[in-house]
Protein backbone atom coordinates (compact mmCIF):
# COMPACT_ATOMS: atom_id res chain seq x y z
CA UNK A 1 0.00 0.00 0.00
CA UNK A 2 1.56 3.37 -1.15
CA UNK A 3 2.43 5.67 2.35
CA UNK A 4 2.98 9.18 2.12
CA UNK A 5 6.31 10.24 3.41
CA UNK A 6 8.19 13.29 4.66
CA UNK A 7 12.14 12.61 4.03
CA UNK A 8 14.89 15.21 5.07
CA UNK A 9 12.84 17.76 6.94
CA UNK A 10 15.51 20.30 8.87
CA UNK A 11 13.40 21.29 11.72
CA UNK A 12 15.20 24.29 14.24
CA UNK A 13 14.75 22.96 18.16
CA UNK A 14 12.29 25.77 18.15
CA UNK A 15 10.16 24.55 15.20
CA UNK A 16 11.13 26.51 12.55
CA UNK A 17 11.42 24.22 9.43
CA UNK A 18 11.55 27.37 6.60
CA UNK A 19 12.57 31.12 6.42
CA UNK A 20 9.76 33.78 6.73
CA UNK A 21 10.55 34.91 2.78
CA UNK A 22 11.78 33.51 -0.42
CA UNK A 23 13.98 35.26 -3.58
CA UNK A 24 15.70 34.35 -6.32
CA UNK A 25 18.97 35.28 -4.55
CA UNK A 26 17.78 33.88 -0.85
CA UNK A 27 15.79 30.75 -1.65
CA UNK A 28 15.92 29.43 1.89
CA UNK A 29 15.53 33.15 3.64
CA UNK A 30 16.40 33.73 7.23
CA UNK A 31 16.65 29.61 7.53
CA UNK A 32 20.21 28.93 5.94
CA UNK A 33 21.27 27.54 9.64
CA UNK A 34 19.18 24.74 9.36
CA UNK A 35 21.02 23.23 6.31
CA UNK A 36 24.35 24.62 6.80
CA UNK A 37 25.81 20.77 7.49
CA UNK A 38 23.11 18.98 4.92
CA UNK A 39 25.11 16.92 2.20
CA UNK A 40 22.61 16.42 -0.35
CA UNK A 41 24.24 14.02 -2.84
CA UNK A 42 23.52 11.60 -0.04
CA UNK A 43 19.65 11.55 -1.22
CA UNK A 44 20.82 9.90 -4.51
CA UNK A 45 23.00 6.75 -2.58
CA UNK A 46 25.89 6.76 -0.21
CA UNK A 47 27.56 5.13 -3.18
CA UNK A 48 27.80 9.18 -4.49
CA UNK A 49 29.61 10.65 -1.54
CA UNK A 50 33.07 10.62 -1.55
CA UNK A 51 33.21 10.35 2.29
CA UNK A 52 32.78 8.45 5.25
CA UNK A 53 29.47 6.72 5.39
CA UNK A 54 27.66 8.44 8.62
CA UNK A 55 24.54 7.97 10.21
CA UNK A 56 23.77 11.45 8.80
CA UNK A 57 24.10 10.08 5.29
CA UNK A 58 22.73 6.70 5.88
CA UNK A 59 19.37 8.39 6.61
CA UNK A 60 19.20 11.06 4.20
CA UNK A 61 19.51 7.82 1.36
CA UNK A 62 16.22 6.85 2.61
CA UNK A 63 14.87 10.06 0.36
CA UNK A 64 14.41 8.38 -2.91
CA UNK A 65 13.66 4.63 -1.89
CA UNK A 66 10.48 3.36 -3.33
CA UNK A 67 9.25 6.85 -4.42
CA UNK A 68 7.38 7.44 -6.72
CA UNK A 69 5.96 10.69 -6.82
CA UNK A 70 6.46 13.71 -5.08
CA UNK A 71 4.12 16.88 -3.20
CA UNK A 72 5.57 20.72 -2.84
CA UNK A 73 4.43 23.47 -2.14
CA UNK A 74 4.63 26.44 -4.63
CA UNK A 75 7.39 28.17 -2.68
CA UNK A 76 9.89 25.35 -3.10
CA UNK A 77 9.50 25.49 -6.64
CA UNK A 78 10.23 29.12 -7.11
CA UNK A 79 10.18 32.60 -5.91
CA UNK A 80 7.42 33.71 -7.79
CA UNK A 81 3.71 35.18 -6.33
CA UNK A 82 0.54 35.96 -7.84
CA UNK A 83 0.27 35.10 -11.66
CA UNK A 84 3.35 33.39 -13.33
CA UNK A 85 5.41 35.67 -15.17
CA UNK A 86 6.74 34.66 -18.39
CA UNK A 87 10.46 34.47 -17.84
CA UNK A 88 10.95 30.90 -18.59
CA UNK A 89 11.82 29.71 -14.69
CA UNK A 90 12.04 26.22 -14.53
CA UNK A 91 12.39 25.40 -10.66
CA UNK A 92 15.60 25.97 -8.68
CA UNK A 93 17.47 23.21 -9.80
CA UNK A 94 18.38 23.84 -13.51
CA UNK A 95 17.89 20.94 -15.98
CA UNK A 96 18.14 18.19 -14.16
CA UNK A 97 16.16 18.36 -10.79
CA UNK A 98 16.99 15.79 -8.34
CA UNK A 99 13.51 13.85 -8.34
CA UNK A 100 13.61 11.96 -11.83
CA UNK A 101 9.42 11.24 -10.93
CA UNK A 102 5.88 13.57 -11.64
CA UNK A 103 6.08 16.01 -9.07
CA UNK A 104 2.69 17.85 -8.39
CA UNK A 105 3.28 21.92 -7.01
CA UNK A 106 0.49 22.70 -5.35
CA UNK A 107 -0.67 26.64 -6.21
CA UNK A 108 -4.00 28.53 -6.85
CA UNK A 109 -2.10 29.76 -10.05
CA UNK A 110 -2.30 26.20 -12.52
CA UNK A 111 -0.42 26.19 -15.59
CA UNK A 112 1.00 23.98 -18.33
CA UNK A 113 3.52 20.99 -17.53
CA UNK A 114 7.25 21.05 -17.49
CA UNK A 115 8.83 17.63 -18.63
CA UNK A 116 12.70 17.26 -18.08
CA UNK A 117 14.52 14.50 -19.78
CA UNK A 118 15.85 12.87 -16.52
CA UNK A 119 12.19 11.80 -15.89
CA UNK A 120 11.41 14.24 -13.65
CA UNK A 121 7.54 16.21 -14.39
CA UNK A 122 6.35 19.45 -12.49
CA UNK A 123 2.27 19.50 -12.07
CA UNK A 124 0.58 22.72 -11.22
CA UNK A 125 -2.72 21.79 -9.31
CA UNK A 126 -4.96 23.40 -7.61
CA UNK A 127 -6.61 21.34 -5.58
CA UNK A 128 -6.86 20.47 -1.21
CA UNK A 129 -4.41 18.00 -0.16
CA UNK A 130 -6.56 14.79 0.03
CA UNK A 131 -7.11 15.66 -3.90
CA UNK A 132 -3.69 16.35 -4.52
CA UNK A 133 -2.29 13.32 -2.77
CA UNK A 134 -5.04 11.24 -5.15
CA UNK A 135 -3.27 12.59 -8.58
CA UNK A 136 0.22 11.83 -6.84
CA UNK A 137 -0.71 7.80 -6.27
CA UNK A 138 -2.25 7.14 -9.48
CA UNK A 139 1.26 8.76 -10.80
CA UNK A 140 3.22 6.86 -8.26
CA UNK A 141 1.73 3.49 -9.57
CA UNK A 142 2.06 1.37 -6.34
CA UNK A 143 4.82 3.49 -4.76
CA UNK A 144 5.15 5.98 -2.01
CA UNK A 145 4.97 9.77 -2.28
CA UNK A 146 7.19 11.88 -1.12
CA UNK A 147 6.03 15.24 0.64
CA UNK A 148 8.50 17.63 -0.44
CA UNK A 149 7.64 20.37 1.56
CA UNK A 150 7.87 23.53 2.32
CA UNK A 151 6.71 23.09 6.17
CA UNK A 152 3.11 24.70 5.24
CA UNK A 153 2.35 22.14 2.45
CA UNK A 154 3.41 18.88 5.51
CA UNK A 155 1.46 20.75 8.02
CA UNK A 156 -1.17 20.44 5.45
CA UNK A 157 -1.06 17.27 5.10
CA UNK A 158 -0.53 16.62 9.02
CA UNK A 159 -3.55 18.60 9.43
CA UNK A 160 -5.85 16.45 7.32
CA UNK A 161 -4.33 12.93 8.87
CA UNK A 162 -2.63 11.93 5.31
CA UNK A 163 0.94 11.65 6.74
CA UNK A 164 2.17 8.23 7.51
CA UNK A 165 5.42 8.55 7.76
CA UNK A 166 8.30 11.56 8.65
CA UNK A 167 11.87 11.81 8.93
CA UNK A 168 12.85 15.17 10.51
CA UNK A 169 16.02 16.58 10.96
CA UNK A 170 16.44 18.56 14.53
CA UNK A 171 19.15 20.85 13.89
CA UNK A 172 20.44 22.72 17.29
CA UNK A 173 19.90 26.00 16.40
CA UNK A 174 17.49 28.41 17.59
CA UNK A 175 15.97 30.78 14.62
CA UNK A 176 13.39 32.47 16.76
CA UNK A 177 11.18 33.53 13.59
CA UNK A 178 10.24 31.44 10.64
CA UNK A 179 7.31 29.15 9.44
CA UNK A 180 6.84 26.80 12.23
CA UNK A 181 6.21 23.00 10.99
CA UNK A 182 4.01 22.85 14.48
CA UNK A 183 1.58 25.53 14.74
CA UNK A 184 -1.89 24.58 15.36
CA UNK A 185 -1.42 21.21 15.87
CA UNK A 186 -1.19 20.06 19.40
CA UNK A 187 -1.47 16.11 19.89
CA UNK A 188 -0.13 15.37 16.22
CA UNK A 189 2.46 12.77 18.11
CA UNK A 190 -0.37 11.10 19.31
CA UNK A 191 -0.89 9.48 16.00
CA UNK A 192 2.93 8.31 16.05
CA UNK A 193 4.94 6.04 17.20
CA UNK A 194 8.40 8.09 17.47
CA UNK A 195 12.10 6.62 17.51
CA UNK A 196 15.23 9.05 18.11
CA UNK A 197 18.85 8.98 16.67
CA UNK A 198 21.35 11.57 17.71
CA UNK A 199 24.48 11.32 15.41
CA UNK A 200 27.53 12.42 16.67
CA UNK A 201 27.29 15.56 14.34
CA UNK A 202 25.08 17.13 16.73
CA UNK A 203 21.60 15.81 15.10
CA UNK A 204 18.79 14.76 16.05
CA UNK A 205 16.79 12.47 13.81
CA UNK A 206 13.05 11.40 14.56
CA UNK A 207 11.17 8.35 12.39
CA UNK A 208 7.73 9.20 12.71
CA UNK A 209 5.73 6.00 11.69
CA UNK A 210 1.72 6.17 11.94
CA UNK A 211 0.22 4.13 14.60
CA UNK A 212 -1.34 1.08 13.18
CA UNK A 213 -5.03 0.01 14.94
CA UNK A 214 -4.61 -1.21 17.70
CA UNK A 215 -0.66 -0.03 18.06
Amino acid sequence: MSRTRVHNLNISIDGYAAGEYVTLDAPIGGAERLFSGFDGRAIHGIDRVDAPITVDRALTTLWGQGVGAEIMGRRKFGPHEGDWPDDGWRGWWGDEPPFQTPVFVMTHHPRPAIDFANGTSFHFVDAPPREVLCLAQRAANGRDVRLGGGPSTVRQFLEADLVDFMHLVVVPVILGRGVSLWEGLSGVEDRFTIETVTSAGGLTHQLWNRKTVGG
